[in-house]
């Protein structure tokens, strides 16, 4: 490791405060999170690697994206969430390839079956209708399924300790780019009902998306057009039984380019999506029983008017819809056991349209509905002590094309004393190939490929004093059959292995009340057996593309006054690797390093005024080669909450 980074390391433990707040901060051992094992339970008594981003973090976050967020984590790397808004952002945890993070919202599995590797839109969220963040590190196979091999990362938007009949939460801020971010939220409580509705607005005239390396063609800017509108309705028949039911629909247009370092104007991207569903709840004495469903429909359509007066253009569409559904409980039984208990079922389905007219003459093709569909049924035995806790666990999976198959997870972790814990892991992951890698046109798609399999192992420890926190994890993954692209033959295929060794350092001091320092780095070394990129032999790469060795994050925020609060914080990103083009060989991309500052200012208890800045030093970098990243961009705006 080079000096470089050792002396970052130190700065960000001696000078950074955050605007981020997770189970390192606070009272970590005693804070209650969900997503670890789908049930309310404090941090203490699991041994998984869960980061909890809260309502105050995010609210100071009003000038970034969902994606830029998760992308300031210890061992979340989002790409492309620095770039034009719009742009593709790929979460990769923990140096996994795409798809195999999880998105949950509201702890529902969220994937579109349209996309490559079934993955979520995360343009598709505004920061504004988030309450909470919950990131669970590491292979979650066994409570929730395919594409949870790396984490799941959940998006939770149902409010909390609501109790006047109606309340009103407005935000607007202008800035940099022309850009416009409004929301809007009414929500309240009467009698046995909660009810919530939220409308945010996202506007931008942006930059050119692509990258113009002479300086000389004048690339276009490309903008950004974005509406989320969502409701949800709770009813508490009795103190133990609950329902509630909601739906978000999600709409964005952006302006594209060709391809990296080539502009192109007149072409869009419209995505949208609809969510839908209901759940209920009952929790009596030491039994909790939970019922969900989920519908899905999404849509994206690349538009292509290449020549505005001729008739030369192409329209690409594609369409999703997908259903999820499942029941599970939880029984405390004596001398600290408790069982979950749970089965779910998914189905998934896709089709797509493309027709364009070119100097060669027209071409239309279609892909036909395809879906798939997934039952599975898991379980989870877990014993808590005051000093030593216990999970072990188990998941049937029965897939339509793939049959049977089994994931499993142990769990242990120990509490020496209220400052020092530490916890281990060992668990299983699969995951499917999407229908695009199965069954794609033009021989892209094949439907001989294997499903993933994945071995991981993680172990740390953590401690806790009045004034500083840290925590420490070593992880390593293995995954056999990995699902890639052959850059020669222009398909999907089998790869032979893929290692993962890595480790995640999160601090947190407090040397003052108003004064927090938080800092956290990550390090990845990746060696993959697979097709080469710039010949058909197979080779050994020692590193992953789009996904640098060391990432180092920091933050530093002081509450001058009960009401003025100012952070400066900073990302640091190391070299990595992107691909070159067709049968060239990769190209090493230049590290960066990129500082931000936010300030707030309570006018009142119902006014909040706050000013956030990105890049504040205008580094020119990038995420992704021939791709610009965002410039010195700057948003300040007002928050009024009744």
């Amino acid at each position: 490791m080079s000096k470089k980074i050792l002396t970052l390391i130190a700065l960000g433990a001696a000078i950074n405060a955050s605007a981020q707040k997770d189970t390192l901060s606070g009272k970590p051992l005693d804070e209650v999170v969900v997503t670890a094992n789908k049930i309310e339970q404090k941090q203490s008594t699991t041994g998984k690697v869960v980061t909890v981003i809260g309502k105050e973090e995010l609210q100071r976050s009003s000038g970034k994206t969902v994606g830029q967020i998760l992308n300031e984590q210890a061992g979340v790397w989002v790409n492309g969430s620095m770039q034009a808004l719009g742009s593709v952002q790929t979460v990769f945890m923990r140096g996994s390839n795409a798809g195999r993070t999880l998105i949950l919202i509201d702890g529902i599995p969220a994937n579109d079956p349209s996309q490559i590797t079934s993955d979520y839109d995360l343009n598709l969220f505004s920061i504004n209708d988030v309450e909470r963040i919950e990131i669970c590190k590491g292979a979650q196979s066994t409570l929730y399924g395919s594409d949870a091999v790396a984490g799941v990362i959940n998006i939770i938007t149902v409010k909390k300790d609501i109790s006047k009949p109606f309340n009103v939460k407005a935000t607007a801020g202008y800035g940099s780019q022309n850009t416009f971010k409004g929301n809007l939220q009414l929500y309240g409580k009467t009698g046995k009902l909660t009810y919530t509705t939220r409308y945010a607005k996202l506007k931008t005239d942006g930059f050119s998306s692509a990258y113009d390396s002479t300086g000389a063609k004048d690339f276009d800017k490309d903008g950004y057009n974005g509406d989320i509108a969502n409701a949800s309705v709770m009813y508490q028949f009795t103190k133990d039984f609950s329902a509630r039911t909601f739906v978000q629909h999600s709409e964005y247009k952006a302006d594209v380019d060709a391809a990296g370092f080539t502009d192109k104007k007149n072409y869009f991207i419209n995505n949208r999506s609809l969510n839908t569903g209901a759940g209920l709840n009952y929790k009596k004495n030491n039994l909790t029983l939970v019922g969900n469903y989920q519908f899905t429909q999404q849509q994206r359509v690349y538009d292509d008017n290449a020549a505005v007066n001729a008739p030369i253009f192409s329209l690409n569409v594609y369409n999703a819809r997908s259903q999820y559904a499942e029941v599970y409980g939880n029984i405390k039984l004596k001398h600290g056991i408790s069982l979950l208990l749970g089965t779910d079922y998914r189905w998934g389905l896709m089709n797509n349209d493309y027709k364009s007219v070119s100097s060669f003459g027209p071409y239309n093709s279609r892909f036909n509905d395809t879906a798939m569909h997934q039952t599975s049924a898991y379980a989870s035995a877990y014993y808590s002590s005051s000093k030593f806790n216990m999970e072990v666990g188990g998941r049937y999976n029965d897939h339509s094309k793939y049959g049977k198959n089994y994931t499993f997870t142990i769990n242990p972790s120990f509490t020496i004393d209220e400052n020092n814990r530490f916890f281990a892991s060992i668990a299983t992951g699969f995951k499917a190939p999407s229908i695009y890698q199965l069954y794609a046109g033009g021989g892209t798609g094949n439907p001989n490929l294997n499903p993933e399999k994945s071995f991981n192992y993680e172990m740390g420890f953590q401690q806790q004093f009045k004034v500083f926190t840290h925590r420490l994890v070593g992880f390593y993954r293995e995954i056999r059959n990995g699902i890639d692209y052959d850059n020669q033959k222009f398909s999907y295929y089998n790869f032979i292995k893929q290692k993962v060794n890595g480790l995640e350092y999160e601090v947190m001091v407090h040397p003052t009340k108003a004064l927090s320092i938080t800092a956290n780095y990550t390090f990845i070394s990746v060696s993959e057996i697979t097709q080469s990129r710039y010949s058909q032999k197979d080779t050994t790469y020692d590193y992953a593309l789009r996904r640098p060795k060391h990432v180092v994050n920091f933050t530093a925020g002081y509450q001058f006054t009960p009401a003025l609060f100012v952070s400066v914080g900073g990302k640091t990103v190391a070299d990595r690797y992107d691909v070159g083009g067709y049968k060239k060989n990769d190209v090493l991309m230049d590290k960066y390093f990129i500082m931000n500052a936010y300030a707030e200012y309570v006018f009142s208890k119902y006014i909040r005024l706050f000013a956030n800045a990105q890049n504040i030093t205008d580094k020119k970098f990038y995420e992704i080669r021939g791709y610009n990243s965002i410039p010195s961009t700057v948003n300040v705006g007002a928050t009024f909450n009744w």
